[in-house]
């Protein structure tokens, strides 16, 4: 099949011949890829004014949902693009974490971007700012989409994940994509955009494929756009010297080389179960996806003691892996993507057998055994581990090889582990093994300023450990230096790269109206009918209730000490809480003024008011004594529709103030309320 292109909401097709792609099993012919004759500038300007309008209608908890919808329509779905991710040479395992585990990015995507995201078409970032003496001027930060494309330039190794962990933040950012897949597995993406096409749920404009080459797609960026890109760093650094990304300075997220390494500590002995987790571990990255991960172990870093127990149990456990067509009953590893990218591995190991000794496997195919399919035309090779003398001047620290390549480096103490997970120079991942929390706090607060991410692992969390080599959407997937400085995924995170973080200055009431956020020192709205008794429809921003006032006694202190059994000094003895730098004699607890503040402002009768769940921010302020009488102000700050519920969430600013006007206690209240 000749591949197409996705651009301006139509099905493009050059009619020039372009690339063969090969199945990485059997060779014979999978798909032809070419992308001439692509109008590039008008997919951009597609882009940015149709989808970018499109998408930025919607808030980010509706974005959220469409993400879900797609999600599940996808899941559904998900036999068709297993059966064409054979033909990448992947196991049912190596397509299940490409194809499942990039579906579900979708789904943990729209779960945070409605839990930790407003209903709202801007963000904010952090507190208010009070920077005036009178409260007049005040500031507060925002996070707002930008208005251009992203244009997401993936790696041939994860197709689908790479491709939707890519979009999934851009999209809830509110930000329409351009995807270009690299070629030798573009088949396997252009099926996955053919259905989210087909589903209908993504807006006009929000996603857009390129299959062939990029053309001049990166001459016409803009300070609006940002450019995502997974791929060697050579490559990287070439498209980031773009003459347009430089002059418009055009965000560049790069996600490159990774020499990862995983360090068993000095106290795991060959008997233990850290061990033989270890060794699993290493096994594992080494043969998953035939090692064709930027997360897979490069470099086994052990102590120098240990090498050789470490090297016979991974060559007992690697020469148990059976190599062949993954459509075999049996077959742990099947092939690389293509003879091109076997080629391009065996480059490496020559580079690697140079300066170290293989100690395991061979580089001549022509002794493989492979089950099912035929050597010569697939593109296999066997694993290969190997070890080096001197670990300080190893090629081992330089060199990847893309494929199922380890390098066993010795060391002698935990300083000289740190040094040798350095010379990686920024990696994405870095794992730590040991039974002993003062050696992995030494390890990982040493190594961590050259990962994106570390794993420690021990027996305790070793049954629901997602192991070294799966980046997950909760977390950072990028690294320092070498890797790239890109900060992939990471939550929300990962969308705000995709947003313009802004700093507002004005009056509150002129901040409130823009933010839709009740701003300390607007004007509040006091009305006859209590908060509580209206809907959540019925509630704005500003609505507000002053109570009446309370006068604390040295009984209520006493009386809330014996029902909560809270007897701190300072609540019961005079003569102590004097002798206490911070009071001036026995002061009220205080969690008995959030008590009491809820006696002031609650309203009791059955109404809109569902359910309290919760407290943000609690502060308390000045001490407070018997014989201070305390007052609430109880404001509606903020309102969070939910889309597919009868209810909203209400967040209400609540300030407690004593009989001089002074604060004593604030905090944020969560309610749910009905519509």
């Amino acid at each position: 099949m000749k591949l197409h292109s996705y651009a301006a909401g139509e099905w493009y097709q050059a009619a020039a011949s372009g690339q063969r792609l090969r199945h990485a099993i059997s060779g014979a012919e999978v798909a032809e890829i070419s992308s001439d004759g692509l109008d590039f500038a008008a997919m951009l300007a597609y882009a940015r004014h149709t989808g970018g309008p499109a998408l930025r209608q919607y808030t980010f908890h509706q974005r959220a949902l469409m993400l879900k919808a797609l999600a599940q329509y996808l899941m559904e779905r998900k036999d068709v693009f297993y059966a064409l991710s054979a033909a990448t040479g992947a196991t049912r395992t190596d397509s299940w974490i490409d194809i499942e585990g990039g579906i579900s990015t979708l789904f943990i995507f729209s779960s945070k971007g409605r839990r930790e995201m407003p209903n709202a078409n801007l963000m904010l970032d952090g507190p208010q700012e009070q920077i005036s003496r009178n409260g007049t001027f005040t500031a507060q930060h925002i996070y707002t989409p930008i208005t251009g494309v992203a244009v997401q330039i993936n790696a041939f190794n994860f197709p689908c994940w790479g491709m939707l962990e890519k979009l999934a933040p851009a999209f809830l950012a509110g930000v329409p994509t351009i995807v270009k897949p690299a070629s030798q597995t573009a088949y396997l993406a252009e099926l996955m955009v053919r259905h989210i096409i087909e589903s209908g749920i993504l807006p006009l404009g929000a996603l857009q494929l390129v299959c062939g080459n990029s053309g001049d797609l990166l001459d016409h960026m803009t300070g609006q756009d940002v450019v995502s890109f997974t791929g060697s760093a050579a490559t990287g650094i070439k498209l980031k010297q773009t003459p347009a990304i430089v002059q418009n300075a055009t965000r560049f997220f790069m996600e490159a080389d990774s020499l990862n390494c995983a360090i068993l500590g000095r106290d795991v002995l060959p008997d233990s179960a850290e061990f033989e987790l270890y060794i699993t571990e290493v096994v594992r990255e080494m043969t998953v996806k035939a090692g064709q991960k930027c997360t897979a172990i490069r470099r086994v870093i052990v102590p120098a003691e240990r090498l050789d127990a470490v090297a016979t149990a991974l060559s007992a456990r690697l020469s148990a892996v059976t190599i062949g067509d993954p459509a075999q009953d049996g077959v742990r590893m099947g092939a690389l993507a293509g003879l091109k990218q076997r080629a391009a591995v065996m480059d490496q190991v020559a580079k690697l057998a140079a300066g170290n000794e293989i100690i395991f496997g061979s580089q001549d195919i022509n002794q493989l055994a492979v089950q099912g399919a035929d050597a010569a035309n697939g593109a296999f090779m066997a694993p290969l581990l190997l070890a080096c003398n001197d670990p300080f001047n190893t090629c081992a620290h330089e060199v990847e090889a893309f494929g199922p390549v380890s390098t066993l480096i010795p060391y002698t103490n935990e300083d000289e582990a740190i040094a040798l997970a350095a010379l990686g120079k920024g990696s994405l991942v870095g794992s730590v093994v040991t039974a002993d929390p003062m050696v992995a706090r030494t390890l990982v607060v040493g190594a961590a300023p050259y990962h994106g991410r570390m794993l420690v692992l021990d027996q305790q969390g070793a049954a629901e450990s997602t192991g070294h080599g799966s980046p997950l959407a909760h977390l950072i997937h990028g690294g320092p230096g070498r890797a790239g400085g890109s900060e992939e995924m990471g939550g929300i995170r990962g969308v705000k790269h995709y947003m313009q973080r802004t700093a507002l200055q004005g009056s509150p009431d002129m901040l409130q109206a823009i933010t839709g956020s009740w701003m300390q020192g607007a004007q509040r709205t006091l009305a006859s009918k209590h908060p509580f008794q209206k809907t959540f429809d019925e509630l704005a921003v500003g609505d507000a209730l002053i109570t009446a006032k309370r006068l604390i006694t040295l009984r209520d202190i006493t009386d809330f000490a014996e029902l909560s059994g809270d007897k701190f000094y300072a609540h019961m003895d005079e003569a102590a809480a004097q002798r206490n730098p911070f009071f001036e004699g026995r002061v009220a607890h205080g969690y008995f003024l959030v008590s009491l503040a809820a006696g002031l402002f609650v309203w009791p009768d059955e109404g809109p008011v569902l359910a309290n769940y919760g407290l943000d921010n609690l502060r308390f302020a000045a001490p407070v004594y018997a014989g201070d009488e305390l007052q609430v102000q109880f404001t509606c700050k903020q309102k969070v529709k939910r889309e597919t519920e009868n209810y909203g969430e209400v967040r209400w600013d609540t300030t407690l103030v004593n009989q001089r006007g002074e604060v004593v206690a604030n905090y944020d209240v969560l309610t749910l309320v009905a519509k």
